[in-house]
């Protein structure tokens, strides 16, 4: 009974069993609070960077259309002015020549010197305008020879007197262009003695990769008609030939403009000598070294001359 008691007595008191504990949620600091409240916003900044994209290259597109068009126009409109002006001067040209033949079959010197005026002005840099000079200042000297009045000879005078202002004032123009892409130097001699037989100073020029050392030297002088029969040296080291050296001899005159009378050197580059004063006691002169571009309209460049500079500016981009 009392093993029964014991075995039956009142159960001792057990806990009923509880729900599992559920997960520990995880503390989030400053920064996983940030990308909370960040990442909504990712597609936001996603879209107006689309958005601004999409107008900044709407707005290139634009501009470069708009270039483009503007570009285009200003061609067409340069072209016209072109054709235009080639019109204009065509016509010009062929005024001035028949009045300028006119006027020399009638013996008008006025007419042919204002003629030649024109010409020179507008087409000295694509004619070669020596011949008329000459052939003007030949008829000129000999109607001032068989001038027998003061008057007369004045006239005369100041048609000789026109011919060669006009014509420095073309060389000063041509010269001014030149040295401005190109380079130059200045000599001077002295006529109150015999100067044939003398040696100028010589210079070197750099123009791009060419550098060349010229010697001038004096060979006679015409006194009457202005003019220097010269002889020039043009030096020019070469890599593979060694120093190369270019002679020629000419006759330099008022009348002789470097945009058409020059040499022509190694890799199509110019020389000229221009004239620029001639008086009793001294002769000026101007060597100048340019471009072959910038050579007259009538000189046309080799084909491997411009196969050469194509390839020059190529290694220069290269660079």
């Amino acid at each position: 009974m009392n093993d029964e008691t014991t075995a039956s007595g009142p159960a001792q008191d057990v806990e009923p069993p509880g729900e599992p504990p559920g997960p520990v949620r995880p503390v989030r600091d400053r920064w996983d609070k940030i990308q909370i409240l960040v990442q909504p916003l990712g597609g936001l900044f996603t879209a107006l960077a689309i958005g601004i994209l999409g107008f900044r290259s709407s707005e290139f597109l634009n501009r470069r259309q708009a270039i483009e068009t503007n570009t285009r126009l200003y061609s067409e409109l340069m072209s016209k002015r072109e054709e235009s002006e080639s019109a204009l001067r065509k016509d010009m040209f062929q005024t001035i020549i028949g009045s300028f033949v006119q006027a020399s079959g009638k013996g008008d010197l006025d007419a042919s010197v204002l003629n030649l005026e024109l010409l020179a002005y507008n087409f000295h840099e694509s004619l070669n305008l020596k011949p008329l000079f000459i052939d003007l200042k030949r008829r000129t000297a000999h109607e001032l020879a068989l001038a027998r009045t003061p008057a007369a000879r004045a006239e005369y005078e100041g048609y000789m007197d026109r011919l060669e202002r006009v014509a420095r004032e073309i060389a000063r123009k041509q010269v001014i262009v030149l040295e401005g892409v190109g380079k130059k130097f200045d000599r001077s001699i002295d006529l109150t003695q015999d100067p044939t037989g003398q040696s100028l100073e010589p210079a070197t020029l750099g123009l791009d990769s060419l550098q060349a050392t010229f010697g001038i030297d004096i060979l006679s002088v015409d006194r009457v008609n202005k003019e220097l029969e010269v002889g020039l040296s043009i030096e020019t080291p070469d890599p593979k030939l060694g120093r190369q050296t270019k002679t020629a001899t000419f006759s330099v005159s008022y009348f002789d403009f470097p945009m058409i009378d020059n040499t022509r050197l190694t890799g199509g580059d110019r020389c000229a000598i221009v004239l620029n004063g001639f008086s009793d006691y001294a002769a000026d002169i101007t060597v100048v070294l340019f471009p072959g571009a910038y050579a007259s309209l009538k000189e046309k460049p080799y084909y491997s001359e411009v196969i050469e500079s194509v390839r020059r500016e190529n290694e220069r981009m290269g660079k």
